[in-house]
């Protein structure tokens, strides 16, 4: 039978393992969407791939699910961290659940000069989780507590930061040349970068300021066009 439903589980996954759910996942399975013992639905837990599991036993309160085949294996992103400064919630949660899909490997919310919006990790990290069981992916990125640009650059290492500058509006964005290797995009809030931000990120070696095109784009937009441009180039989509 084919499976209903895509859920994440913190558990091991292999053949024959049973799988507890906490009080959370059991309202959800049973009475939301309505699943009853023999109905089958798909487990990840972003690292062991994706498996079909049975419901062996199930209440509103709790439950057990059985896991019987691994239907795909896992895979992991290229080695990019997507940096962005949070805005308000639903852009935010778009911005996340884009990253997820188009594949990065950690997600930063960084506060910058011109940050007006809050974010909390753990809501970003659920809504990470969510894009991953709804895009059928089998990898979830870890969503790092936020935390001021100046103190993330203050300890950054050598990996190299793709800085998409506002500034250069009106350029072809192009990347040839970057080298492959271990990446960030960096995506300014929706006031753009201070100029002591973009003064600093111009002198470090490892950032390379790009444009995005003709046009100014919003944060959200200007994320998913980066991390677009990052893919085809240098990442998994070639």
């Amino acid at each position: 039978m084919a499976s209903k439903v895509r859920l994440f589980v913190e558990h091991p996954l292999g053949e024959g393992q049973t799988v507890p759910l906490d009080r959370d996942r059991a309202m959800y399975l049973f009475a939301v969407m309505r699943l009853t013992v023999g109905d089958v639905l798909t487990l990840i837990n972003g690292r062991d791939g994706a498996w079909d599991a049975v419901v062996i036993e199930g209440s509103k309160r709790g439950g057990t699910l059985r896991v019987d085949r691994q239907t795909g294996p896992h895979i992991a992103p290229p080695d990019l961290w997507l940096m962005f400064a949070p805005i308000k919630k639903v852009r935010t949660d778009f911005i996340v659940e884009k990253a997820v899909e188009l594949g990065v490997a950690r997600i930063l919310p960084v506060v910058t000069d011109h940050t007006n919006e809050k974010a909390r990790q753990d809501k970003l990290q659920a809504h990470a989780v969510e894009a991953a069981e709804q895009c059928g992916g089998t990898f979830v990125p870890q969503v790092a507590e936020v935390a001021r640009l100046s103190a993330v650059l203050d300890s950054w290492d050598d990996r190299r930061i793709l800085f998409c500058d506002e500034r250069l509006a009106g350029a072809t964005a192009l990347l040839d040349g970057l080298a492959p290797g271990p990446w960030a995009v960096l995506i300014g809030p929706e006031g753009g970068f201070s100029p002591d931000e973009r003064d600093r990120l111009h002198a470090m070696p490892q950032a390379q300021a790009v444009s995005l095109g003709p046009r100014i784009l919003r944060a959200d937009t200007a994320a998913v066009a980066a991390l677009t441009l990052w893919q085809a180039r240098l990442g998994d989509w070639r």
